[in-house]
Parts: structure tokens; C-alpha cells; sequence
């Protein structure tokens, strides 16, 4: 899909689309036919396919497969990256963080100590393939990125804003550069802010591929720390820039989706979005 026609879709049709992926994931068992989940976006099965194929890029059927559990489980057996090998071996040239051209730094200890305090943040909201997108930034690139459709506005602000709370906050959306956020095709520099170990796991999420997955366990042992699932699990779920440090590419040991801070729908439509482009370019 065109870089321009992501970043202007109508507002309207990612509702359509979020209805559809909650009522597609919502039975699942049942796998229902194209009319049955077009009534649940409110359109006309002939209005809901063009809608839908235009923004995931396959049909309804076929996406619909790609959100099935199993296929977490398939991504695991099929696509699952040992970030040790992937770093010695080169691969991770083809990870996210040089395909995007991703440029990050973290703030230093005495910085995260202050918690924002002399910061001033900018932030907007704007569409994308996953609904409404809060995006903040500071004069050294983006540093939050949240997904408001599950939980609304005034829950992602807070959330956002609770990690500096002595920062300034200015509403100045063409102050950011959102151009290369979704479609990832032009340099992008990411302001991380967090504590020694989220900073750790948040570079290990770095290395995941696009397509590909890894689990929480995997993540503990490549940033040396084994026994710390539990709190890698945390620093997953409060990773500052959803979608560019790709979270949700985290599942858990058994196969299972697990948790995401924005709603596990959003995580679903990611994964199938990314396993769709992996699956045309392989």
C-alpha cells in the first residue's frame, strides 16, 4: 500500500476494521463466513471485502487465518528467531532496527532519575493501519508511540505521560515526523527512555525481524539475565514506543498470543499484518 494512503485512510474505515477483528476473534472457532463478518462491520459483504483487502492487503478469509492462535503457534515452530544466532550470524542486518533505519539513544541514569523534569515533549494524534496513534517526541526524536482503540484517548495520555511526570507536555502534532512510523520507509530517530534493563530488553526487541517471533524466555537469556522472565515480561509491557520496538512480537513459550498493554486485538492485527507482507515477499 502506498506510504500516502496509509497515513490518510479514513478514520471511519479503521473502525470498520477493529469491529471486524474483534468479531473474527471473537469466533474464531466458528470461522464465519464473509457476509457474517461484514455484518458486524455494517457493511455489505461487497463494500467489507474492498475495505478490508485495500488495508490488509489479502481478504477477509485469508486474514482471518493469520489470527487464529494456531497460527501463533506456527510462528514459533516456523519463524522463530534465536536473537544469539541471529546477532553472530549478520541476520540481524535485516532486522527492524537497520531495515527502518532506526537511529536510538537512551536517556543516561541522572536523566531517567528526573523523571522529565526540564523535558518538553510534543505530541498529536493520527491514523493509522491500527486505529488512532498517540505519537510523542522530543528534539532528539519520537519517545512514546500508543494505540488508543482499546482503551480510549484519556487512558493512553495518562499512561504516556505517568513515565516523565515532571516533563512538559505541548500539543504540536506537525512538530513530529510520524511519516515513516508505519510503512517504515524513511530514517527515524527514537529518544528511549527507561531503566538499565527495559533498555536492554527493548534492544533485544530490536533485533526480532519483521515476520518473526520470539518468546520472553529467549529475550532473558540473549540480555544474559535467564531467571528474569517475569521481569522482561514487565519491560515488554512498558515499552514507551509500540509498533517501532516491536513488543508484540514477544509471545509466550507455549505458543499463546500473551498480553499487550494496547489491547490484545491491536497485537492480533499486528502480527497478521507483518505474517501477510513476510508471507508475499518469501
Amino acid at each position: 500500500m502506498p506510504h500516502d494512503q496509509i497515513m490518510t485512510q479514513d478514520p471511519y474505515h479503521h473502525a470498520v476494521i477493529a469491529r471486524a477483528i474483534d468479531y473474527i476473534g471473537d469466533t474464531l472457532h466458528d470461522q464465519p463466513k464473509l457476509e457474517d463478518v461484514a455484518s458486524a462491520a455494517g457493511l455489505s459483504p461487497m463494500h467489507f471485502q474492498r475495505v478490508f483487502s485495500q488495508w490488509a492487503g489479502v481478504s477477509p478469509k485469508r486474514y482471518q487465518q493469520y489470527l487464529t492462535l494456531n497460527h501463533a503457534k506456527t510462528l514459533l515452530q516456523d519463524r522463530f528467531t534465536v536473537l544469539e544466532t541471529t546477532n553472530e550470524t549478520g541476520l540481524s542486518s535485516s532486522s527492524r532496527l537497520h531495515d527502518l533505519f532506526l537511529k536510538w539513544e537512551a536517556m543516561s541514569p541522572g536523566e531517567y532519575a528526573k523523571k522529565g523534569a526540564g523535558l518538553t515533549i510534543n505530541y498529536g494524534y493520527f491514523d493509522s493501519p491500527f486505529g488512532d496513534m498517540l505519537v510523542m517526541g522530543t528534539d532528539r526524536g519520537i519517545c512514546g508511540l500508543a494505540f488508543t482503540a482499546e482503551f480510549g484517548r484519556d487512558h493512553a495520555m495518562k499512561d504516556m505521560t505517568s513515565r516523565w511526570p515532571q516533563a512538559t507536555y505541548i500539543e504540536n502534532p506537525d512538530s513530529l515526523d510520524v511519516a515513516s512510523l508505519i510503512n517504515n520507509d524513511q530514517p527515524a530517530n527514537l529518544h528511549l527512555i527507561g531503566s538499565p534493563l527495559q533498555i536492554k530488553v527493548w534492544e533485544a526487541l530490536l533485533s526480532i525481524p519483521s515476520g518473526q517471533v520470539t518468546t520472553y524466555s529467549e529475550i532473558a537469556e540473549h540480555i544474559g539475565s535467564p531467571k528474569a522472565v517475569r521481569a522482561v515480561g514487565t519491560a515488554v509491557g512498558r515499552n514507551p514506543i509500540s509498533w517501532l520496538i516491536p513488543c508484540h512480537r514477544a509471545l509466550r513459550k507455549s505458543g499463546g498470543l500473551g498480553g499487550y498493554h494496547w489491547g490484545l486485538p491491536v497485537k492480533r492485527a499486528m502480527l497478521a499484518w507483518e505474517s501477510v507482507r513476510f508471507d508475499a515477499q518469501n
